[in-house]
């Protein structure tokens, strides 16, 4: 029976930082063993972070991990084993006879390797590119102590008859490290999957995941513990470095009064969720990228609000700027709510009229475009001020060393409302994977967590209000039909004939889904942002700019 006590890392990395990793993993380690750990198990890929990408091809990076690797082997002389993730470079130990190289499971103990376990499942859609990268081998067990470990890698838990081949050979336990990134509904799944192991195996199970922003990728931790009977017997929270000691697999975690190591949060709802996940994306997109912090455009309007909103909470009000800049169709109300938003958040602000910019411009293409109103016209005029913006944000990003937030929300993005070099310039938009009534509905949820956002930011009609009067509704349709259709096409990959069959008009859909496809090049330009759901723009949906179908 696997009865002994065993310690579930969960822990913040970044790529590529080998020494930085290593310290941590040793702290987290040390920590471990005092709280009494014989088995101290870190999440994949932990000692390079994930995903590596084509790190993994440069030789000397293999071989800075395999380094690594023999200094973490002597820490543990005469104290607990541990599994740790790493590449492995077997050309490095074979004299170059064999060239593998594998995502693995690495067991550490008494000042050596005793076991390497490759991934055996190589995922390769979505975010994941590890068929380019790894070799595979089919997992063995590990003798340890007097204990058989099953090992899987991440993907490898997914097919339960991996866990039952383990179980198989004599397995008492199944050991999972992952490094599976955040999206909404992705912790139920993480327990159903385990849950199917344990049940093909009836072994109990532990799960360790990575926490930490790792540019659009966001790893949420929840790492857990599972007896034979698949009852949750160990949960370390969401995105939140954790060290954890179950002092029997076989009886789970005894928590103590006043212990909130191991507190449920399942049942936190999806806002909350959204909102950590963007929040611990922007802290280490800034803190592991060595910015001074961030600055916005703030025009009053709901995103830029959501995110000055998420910048403070992720940041604190000195690490974040907002900048003003009103044009002649700015509405006093727009000017008033970014002013009290600003105040309510405590932070510095700037107010630049681009008035003045306008007129320059104007005066330069009027004899060119010999037309006195083509300044109102969206597509010539209202793209000059969202780049005149664009410019001057940049210029302050450039002054500051406070890098600029981009603050456009995945509808528009989808549908190419969106100026490149304007509104899009941006080194980073923690609400790019967020459709438009999403936005709305965590503004609300911030509220009551204390009022910021102002009520007339979230109720008034959005507009961009580039000319007189203008509305996001003179050129799209109602968010809520947009951004249900948007979500059936993205999402669902749906046709627009599968989701007019869902009761949708034909013309409204083919209206969207031309525009989604004319503006492919603008997505490709795009700065990146926190994934949120299973087909963020970029990585997750990828389709070419020269496209007929």
């Amino acid at each position: 029976m696997a009865n002994f006590a065993i310690a579930l890392a969960q822990i913040n990395v970044t790529v590529g930082d080998i020494a930085g990793n290593t310290e941590k993993i040793i702290s987290a380690y040390d920590d471990a063993f005092a709280k009494g750990a014989e088995l101290v198990v870190f999440p994949e890929l932990c000692l390079i972070g994930y995903p590596p990408e084509d790190l993994v091809l440069v030789s000397a990076f293999r071989a800075a991990a395999m380094q690594a690797l023999s200094e973490l082997a002597k820490h543990t002389v005469g104290k607990a084993a541990m599994i740790v993730g790493s590449v492995w470079d077997n050309a490095l130990v074979t004299s170059g006879e064999d060239e593998s190289i594998y995502n693995a499971a690495i067991l550490l103990e008494a000042g050596s390797v005793t076991h390497v376990q490759p991934k055996t499942l190589l995922p390769n859609y979505g975010i994941f590119d590890e068929k380019r990268l790894f070799d595979s081998e089919v997992p063995e067990v590990i003798g340890w102590r007097g204990h058989k470990l099953g090992v899987l890698v991440c993907e490898d838990v997914w097919s339960p008859d991996l866990a039952v081949e383990l179980q198989e050979q004599g397995a008492e336990i199944l050991i999972v490290i992952n490094a599976s990134p955040f999206e909404i509904g992705k912790m139920e799944s993480r327990l159903e999957v385990s849950r199917a192991a344990v049940e093909a195996s009836n072994l109990p199970l532990v799960y360790v995941n990575l926490v930490g922003g790792q540019d659009d990728i966001v790893f949420d931790g929840g790492s857990f513990a599972l007896a034979a009977d698949g009852k949750i017997t160990a949960q370390l929270l969401q995105f939140e470095e954790i060290v954890c000691v179950i002092p029997s697999v076989a009886e789970g975690y005894a928590s103590k009064k006043g212990d909130t190591s191991t507190a449920l949060r399942f049942a936190q709802d999806d806002k909350w969720q959204l909102w950590s996940a963007m929040k611990l994306g922007l802290t280490d997109y800034v803190g592991k990228n060595g910015f001074k912090g961030v600055l916005l455009g703030l025009s009053g309007g709901i995103d830029s609000a959501v995110t000055a909103a998420l910048a403070v909470d992720a940041l604190g009000a000195n690490q974040v700027r907002g900048v003003l800049l009103p044009s002649p169709y700015s509405s006093n109300d727009s000017n008033e709510d970014a002013l009290e938003l600003a105040k309510n958040l405590g932070i510095h602000t700037d107010t630049i009229s681009i008035t003045p910019a306008m007129e320059v411009i104007e005066e330069l293409l009027n004899p060119v475009f010999k037309d006195a109103a083509w300044m109102e016209n969206v597509a010539i005029g209202g793209n000059i001020q969202a780049r005149i913006r664009g410019q001057i944000l940049m210029a302050l990003s450039n002054k500051t060393g406070f890098m600029l937030l981009s603050t456009g929300n995945k509808s528009e993005i989808a549908v190419g409302y969106t100026t490149m070099y304007g509104d899009a310039c941006g080194g980073y938009n923690v609400i790019k994977d967020l459709y438009k009534t999403q936005v709305y509905t965590l503004a609300n949820w911030r509220n009551l967590q204390g009022k910021i956002i102002p009520e007339r930011t979230i109720t008034k009609p959005p507009s961009a209000e580039l000319k007189p009067d203008q509305r996001d509704s003179d050129e799209l349709p109602p968010y809520d039909l947009l951004d249900a259709v948007l979500e059936l096409h993205i999402e669902g990959r749906m046709s627009a004939e599968e989701i007019v069959a869902e009761g949708f008009e034909k013309p409204v859909v083919e209206k969207i889904l031309g525009m989604v496809r004319l503006s492919e090049y603008k997505r490709r330009q795009s700065c990146p942002g926190v994934k949120l759901s299973s087909m963020l723009f970029g990585k997750d949906r990828r389709y070419p700019l020269t496209n007929k179908f």
